[in-house]
């Protein structure tokens, strides 16, 4: 199988299984059978082994493809983590935007009712009046038009100092303004958080993607080391029970030979015993017996 080179492990070679035919086991000689059997138990043997190497790697696969996937578990956990501050960062960022507008929003109510986005500064009503001023002690004017220029002067003066008392009166509308710039500000800062932590997030996110296709790709290596062990087991398994089947055989031919040495000595003795039989006859008649046929009356007890 040529897969097995690329996992650095043996190809099992076919051509070196043994083969155990009914011809071979039935008709097969004894000193057959037993080589046979020599044979089918080595090859077996390499086969197991065979097996045990390539279900080593299996589960070195197995424990590499466990690593990813709490590698990758660990970055789903610090991901959510991660996200979790994200969003309560977020509902604080919210929380203060939204009272930053409010306060805002106070802001601009207060100007308006202090009217001071209307009209000019203090500093434009000051330049205007001296100038004013200067005119009046500068240019020679009729007694109407210096009697308007004074009118004019005194408007001012009046618009400069109402609109200093409402600056003077707002001191109230500063503190506003700044307590709702600080609220912004740490607005701004929880959002800062949130694009940091937001970043971070997504990196974990990207390696617990990242060892999850790994953890896939080694668990297929795994499954395809999986079948090159069964591959070498069931084959391994294959020449045991032939094996088995073997030494069943060769027990039945020595269970044979027993019988055939037994009944040939059961035969022997039914033989010698007939001939004792014989000889002890020749006795009662009469006969004079030699050594030999003494000793066979004595061997099977007539005598």
């Amino acid at each position: 199988m040529a897969v097995a080179k690329e996992f650095d492990v043996d190809e099992l070679d076919e051509s070196e299984n043994v083969e155990l035919t009914d011809d071979k086991l039935e008709n097969g000689s004894k000193g057959q059978l037993i080589k046979l059997a020599g044979q089918l138990r080595d090859r077996r043997n390499d086969l197991n082994q065979m097996a045990s190497e390539r279900a080593s790697k299996r589960d070195d696969l197995n424990a590499k493809t466990r690593e990813k996937v709490d590698e990758a578990q660990e970055h789903r956990e610090k991901r959510d983590e991660l996200n979790e501050k994200v969003q309560e960062h977020k509902n604080k960022r919210n929380e203060l935007n939204a009272k930053a507008n409010e306060l805002f929003d106070e802001v601009d109510d207060m100007k308006s009712d202090l009217e001071l986005d209307d009209g000019k500064d203090l500093e434009e009503l000051k330049e205007e009046i001296e100038q004013l001023e200067f005119r009046q002690q500068t240019e020679v004017l009729s007694t109407e038009d210096e009697r308007e220029l004074i009118e004019k002067i005194e408007d001012k003066r009046e618009q400069y100092r109402q609109k200093k008392e409402k600056v003077e009166d707002s001191g109230e509308l500063e503190e506003l303004v700044e307590e709702a710039e600080e609220v912004r500000s740490e607005a701004s800062q929880h959002h800062q958080k949130v694009t940091k932590l937001a970043d971070e997030a997504q990196e974990h996110h990207n390696e617990m993607i990242q060892a999850y296709r790994e953890a896939d790709d080694i668990r297929d290596d795994a499954d395809a080391m999986h079948e090159l062990f069964v591959e070498a087991q069931e084959a391994a398994d294959r020449h045991h029970e032939d094996f088995v089947r073997v030494q069943k055989r060769l027990r039945e031919l020595d269970k044979k030979e027993e019988q055939d040495r037994k009944d040939q000595r059961e035969a022997k003795r039914e033989e010698a015993k007939a001939e004792a039989e014989e000889i002890y006859q020749k006795f009662k008649e009469g006969e004079t017996l030699d050594t030999e046929d003494l000793m066979k009356l004595q061997k099977t007890g007539l005598l």
